[in-house]
């Protein structure tokens, strides 16, 4: 089926083109990845195709039985209701009955229960319910009741996630999803959950990311922005930069030729006389389309840039028997460990447990609970937080950065002025007097990372670093990286960014543990693979022990409880000590003499209704018990 066309779309603002005249199609099946610079339009484009903006010029059709859904960098709720009124906005009845089902379990009113799962029951719900709850859980989404406005960046963009997962899984058979950078703020299982359940869902995909591992994963196709038009690869990112390289090379052959025609026409331009005879002007308006192909240029910006790094002594930092918590949260549990020149240890662990709190430890922003932390005369930290620009008042860039320095020292001598050093990180002079606040979020995290640069440290913490740059970017400061001499500590979800520039990694396990693995982000995911298999294994060896197997042939085998019969397990629990309850209390009345006879005749059928029920339920939940 097919879902999208555009044809010659156009997109400028102001006097900056984004894209001209650019056309594709998106089929049902298509799984695409766009990449681009930060800046040239990415989100404008999917925000046109979700009819968010409209394009200046060009067409663009879209099948009548598709719905678009856009899943954005800024979500937007609101912000006067709750997580659980957001998430399941939808007037359906199925969509109401799960709503009202989350809302009574989450205040564990056992009537509330009883009655929604009556309707759950009516309206065949289940199914969907179970996909909404492995939504939630593996977004660790809780707490529905509270007010979105109180959420922080993180926690807003997977509500928005699972509202957008939510909505496609349940409203349209025909959507094209669109996300753009939705594994920002996402720790490495959710990641790696997402990549599996778009996979599984067989979804029409229009991605923009950063994160190469999961563009493999569930992209097949790979369309990239680039000098206002638009270039289509088939496969994954590896064939793409072998495909772009071919290209920029076949390009860059064509301008060398053209630019040979061009210094021989404007010879003979210069030569000829003003009137011009018809074969002579055909051959004039020839000239300046082989000036416009001559004078073409071929952005492919490389950092190449020797760092006169501040000297880094022998000793750099000792942390000893470090502790900290925040409350019952242990961060750290007696933590040591001594540093070493030029080491590259990365920072991973799931959202919560402390990695950026570990990090202001290091640097001393935050104090420990107890211990040392001894820091060598001679380091200088590079702090690149997730907190971002911290921007006083609304300077141009080229001003802001001449607020540290107005010149950059090299490592072989000489100085590059703030102005060249803004163009080795993709800002064209035009951009350096944009105002900060015009900037996109990929250009204000670009113009970060080269404040911390600008400033010579010997030691660098970058705190999700990858988070809104652009792919170009990303190649950029991996390469500055991967021959930057002094210490790098990296907190990331960029699994690919880790592989290529970390030796080995502090793991934050939870309760304090941290495990220093030797080995990039691939290996550990290897070594877990093998302690799992190896525990698995074991677990079977002690099952069929003499003893365990007696024990296996004396019962018969069980079916495993459904998530259907969990809930009932759940609500019988709740049930069955409200029924003891009233049956106490109906004792309590019948042993009153003051009764009259009609009302001790009602209270005598009552406790026989009770009984019989307290029966069934404890014969249910026995047998449920069991399949437990």
């Amino acid at each position: 089926m097919h879902y999208v066309s555009a044809e010659g779309l156009t997109k400028s603002y102001g006097v900056n083109p984004l894209f001209s005249n650019i056309s594709f199609h998106i089929n049902e099946g298509d799984k695409v990845a766009l990449i681009a610079r930060n800046g040239v339009g990415k989100s404008t484009l999917l925000r046109i195709l979700a009819g968010q903006e409209t394009a200046d010029e060009g067409k663009l059709w879209v099948h009548k039985d598709v719905t678009i859904a856009l899943f954005e960098q800024d979500p937007r709720f609101d912000e006067n209701k709750t997580v659980l009124e957001n998430i399941f906005h939808l007037n359906h009845p199925v969509i109401l009955a799960i709503r009202q089902y989350e809302a009574a379990v989450e205040s564990e009113d056992g009537i509330q229960i009883a009655d929604a799962i009556t309707r759950m029951d009516d309206l065949g719900a289940w199914d969907f319910e179970a996909k909404v709850k492995q939504i939630l859980g593996k977004l660790n989404i809780h707490h529905l009741q509270n007010p979105v406005s109180e959420l922080s960046g993180g926690q807003r963009k997977r509500v928005a996630l699972a509202k957008t997962l939510i909505d496609i899984g349940f409203e349209h058979k025909h959507t094209l999803l669109m996300m753009d950078e939705p594994t920002n703020h996402l720790d490495v299982e959710m990641i790696e959950w997402l990549e599996h359940y778009l996979n599984a869902e067989n979804v029409t995909l229009l991605l923009v990311t950063h994160d190469r591992y999961f563009l493999d994963a569930v992209s097949d196709e790979i369309w990239e922005l680039e000098r206002e038009d638009l270039y289509v690869y088939k496969g994954d990112y590896e064939n793409y930069m072998e495909k772009k390289a071919a290209r920029l090379e076949s390009e860059q052959a064509s301008i060398d030729k053209a630019r040979n025609e061009y210094r021989k026409e404007l010879e003979w331009m210069r030569k000829q006389p003003k009137a011009r005879t018809t074969k002579s002007k055909s051959r004039q308006d020839n000239f300046y389309e082989v000036e416009a192909r001559a004078k073409q240029k071929i952005e492919d910006a490389q950092l190449q840039l020797q760092v006169k790094m501040s000297r880094l002594g022998g000793k750099v930092i000792e942390m000893k028997r470090v502790y900290k918590s925040f409350g019952e949260l242990a961060i750290l549990k007696g933590f040591d460990y001594t540093f070493s020149k030029g080491e590259r240890i990365g920072v991973i662990g799931k959202n919560g447990v402390g990695k950026s709190t570990f990090l202001n430890i290091l640097q001393q922003i935050e104090s420990a609970d107890s211990g040392k932390i001894n820091i060598g005369d001679t380091v200088i930290f590079g702090n690149f937080s997730q907190q971002g620009l911290v921007i006083k008042e609304d300077l141009r860039v080229i001003e802001y950065v001449k607020t540290f320095a107005e010149s950059f020292p090299l490592a072989k001598g000489g100085s590059m002025s703030a102005a060249q050093f803004l163009e080795l990180f993709l800002f064209s002079p035009d951009k350096q007097y944009t105002y900060l606040s015009s900037l996109s979020g990929g250009e204000r995290k670009r113009l970060q990372l080269l404040t911390v640069l600008f400033r010579n440290p010997n030691f660098l913490v970058l705190d999700e670093p990858t988070n809104d740059l652009d792919l170009p970017t990303l190649a950029v400061l991996e390469r500055f990286l991967s021959e930057y001499q002094g210490c790098v500590m990296i907190v990331s979800h960029d699994r690919y960014f880790m592989d290529r520039l970390v030796d080995h990694l502090f793991v934050f396990e939870g309760n304090g543990e941290v495990r220093d693995f030797p080995g990039n982000y691939t290996q550990y995911r290897l070594w877990l693979k093998e302690q799992e298999e190896l525990a698995a294994k074991e677990a079977e060896s002690k099952a069929t022990t003499p003893a365990a197997q007696s024990q296996i042939a004396s019962t018969s085998p069980k079916k495993k409880m459904g998530f259907k019969e969990k809930k009932e397990f759940e609500l019988l629990e709740k049930e069955m000590p409200l029924l003891e309850e009233e049956k106490h209390a109906l004792t309590n009345q019948m042993s009153s003499a003051k009764l009259p006879f009609e009302e001790l005749q009602k209270i005598s059928n009552r406790m026989i209704e009770i009984n019989r029920l307290l029966e069934e339920k404890e014969m249910r939940w026995l047998e449920l018990s069991e399949l437990q």
